[in-house]
């Protein structure tokens, strides 16, 4: 059997008198449509776990928001209103707002199977970092030092890119001669930009 969480509650009769009825709806349908439901709080807005995360909603000053954990593999079709707000329903002002119930109902079942089963939804493609354009400075001091060009060669491209962004960002000429001269100091004694911070 699922629980209730008197946090959630409490949530619901701090909110604003439009939104008690469509949070008490939506949790409503959320305990219809999977009975051993987890209630509990995230960031300080009501979840709902069942094998993971299946759902949570929200309410605002103006508006509430309902949103699947899983949306692109629960909902049939992307809600063209769903842009206007965190959810998947854009702003819900009104229980009407919201899809008749045995739809709402049907996609928590549908969240449900899906956590039974273990499916992971696909992470969005990480974007390509564009390619490292070390400044003509950085490149001639380290040809000048053969250590700190060696260490600077082997660092993973996490470590290069830390100092060459450090050298670009300088705002004055001044700033990047003093950056570049101590990133070739801490590169020939083997050292990753960031070193003071590691243990």
């Amino acid at each position: 059997m699922g629980t209730r969480d008197p946090r959630i509650d409490a949530y619901i009769e701090k909110s604003a008198p439009f939104a008690r009825p469509i949070l008490t709806h939506l949790r409503a349908v959320v305990h219809d449509g999977c009975p051993e439901v987890e209630e509990t709080i995230k960031w300080g807005a009501p979840f709902f776990d069942y094998r993971g995360t299946l759902c949570s909603m929200a309410a605002f000053k103006e508006h509430c928001a309902f949103g699947f954990w899983k949306a692109s593999l629960v909902l049939d079709d992307k809600n063209p209103k769903a842009q206007e707000a965190a959810g998947h329903f854009g702003r819900i002002t009104s229980v009407g707002d919201l899809p008749p119930k045995k739809t709402l109902v049907a996609y928590v079942k549908k969240a449900r199977t899906l956590n039974e089963q273990g499916v992971k939804q696909a992470r969005p493609p990480k974007h390509p970092k564009k390619p490292l354009e070390i400044p003509v400075s950085f490149r001639a001091a380290l040809e000048k030092n053969r250590k700190a060009r060696e260490t600077f060669e082997k660092f993973p491209p996490s470590h290069q890119r830390d100092y060459v962004e450090w050298v670009a960002t300088a705002k004055s000429e001044e700033t990047r001669a003093r950056r570049i001269a101590t990133a070739v100091e801490w590169m020939a004694e083997g050292k990753p930009r960031n070193w003071k911070y590691m243990k």
